[in-house]
């Protein structure tokens, strides 16, 4: 008989004064394990690191700590105008140096701390938590998609020493108390998207059983890709989904060079009427423009009718060139090409 151990217990709390030195260690740590490790540090950039008390004047530092109270990871949340700060502005908290011990990433950790930011945010009575990333830091940058944080391309932001590109800035709005956000799914969610997506699409068309089994496998899709979810912010209920490729990728034999193509477009039956379906296209036609793509791209099935007139509504047009057959019970079915032209 075989038994499973279950994952050390972490706890999220404030920071304590004999912790310093260690949340200043793993902070080094973490960083120079990450994407720019093999970078030069800059001496203000090695004291931000690891001056701790510093930090701690200027906001909260958070630890998480594991049942032996070791720390196992650490955010540091700032006010605006404080020396630490590089984003934050007037009703703001800014987060930065998130990290995690290197032997420990992938256990939730970064998850913790993400919430317990937030919460701690909202505590100060901030209405919006401002963060930035590098580039390179995908990892992070997907951690902050799932969290509900939206990438903010118009809000000005410097570059680090010793790095050409500019980082990603991201948002997360902390007075909404309703409404819907889009946001990546989480792992715990794929099996509620999967049915949704599947219930969404029996509800008015009759599908091949192979290709239901397909939508219901969320998990491989969002490995490889990015699944987006569209949550009521009142009750947490997911809404609605869509699923996009990665940057640089694409998610079907339809994309081309230059082009975002999206697949999977589903709104729950009870939730329509909201408005979500034209929700979700319009986040795939924003990611697209920050991506700098000059189309997006979608194939549809010839008695989708519903889909078919948002598309014509937000400007896409029949690509009948590029149409793709297929086999459905020994039977060609033609689908439908539609592109909206971003340039």
């Amino acid at each position: 008989m075989s038994s499973t151990i279950p994952p050390p217990v972490t706890t999220v709390r404030p920071v304590q004064p004999h912790e310093f030195e260690a949340v200043g260690d793993l902070v080094q740590r973490a960083f120079a394990a990450g994407p720019y490790g093999h970078l030069p540090v800059s001496p203000e950039r090695r004291m931000l690191e690891r001056d701790t008390a510093a930090r701690l004047r200027s906001g909260t530092v958070l630890v998480a700590v594991d049942a032996d109270e070791r720390v196992v990871g650490s955010s540091t949340l700032l006010r605006p105008g404080t020396p630490q700060a590089r984003l934050a502005a007037d009703g703001e908290a800014e987060l930065r140096l998130l990290v995690v011990d290197p032997a420990r990433q992938g256990s939730g950790i970064a998850e913790q701390l993400v919430e317990a930011s937030l919460t701690e945010a909202r505590r100060w009575g901030a209405r919006r938590l401002v963060l930035d990333t590098g580039a390179l830091n995908v990892k992070a940058q997907r951690l902050y998609l799932r969290a509900g944080f939206a990438r903010d391309t118009a809000r000005p932001v410097t570059a680090y020493p010793n790095i050409d590109d500019l980082p990603h800035v991201y948002t997360y709005d902390l007075d909404d108390g309703e409404g819907v956000r889009i946001r990546l799914a989480r792992a715990s969610e794929y099996d509620a998207v999967g049915e949704l997506a599947v219930t969404a699409n029996t509800h008015d068309y009759r599908l091949p059983q192979g290709y239901l089994d397909e939508i219901r496998d969320v998990a491989p899709r969002a490995r490889e890709h990015e699944v987006w979810v569209a949550e009521d912010l009142a009750t947490g209920t997911l809404l609605g989904t869509v699923a996009t490729p990665r940057a640089g990728a694409r998610i079907s034999e339809l994309g081309r060079e230059g082009e975002l193509d999206f697949r999977l477009l589903a709104v729950a039956p009870e939730a329509r009427g909201r408005g979500l379906g034209e929700l979700l296209t319009r986040h795939v036609i924003t990611l697209a423009r920050t991506r700098g793509a000059t189309r997006v791209v979608m194939n549809s099935g010839p008695v989708m009718l519903a889909a078919h007139r948002l598309y014509a509504r937000l400007g896409f047009t029949r690509l009948p060139d590029r149409d793709i057959v297929i086999t459905e019970n020994g039977r060609p079915l033609t689908l439908f090409t539609f592109g909206l032209d971003l340039l």
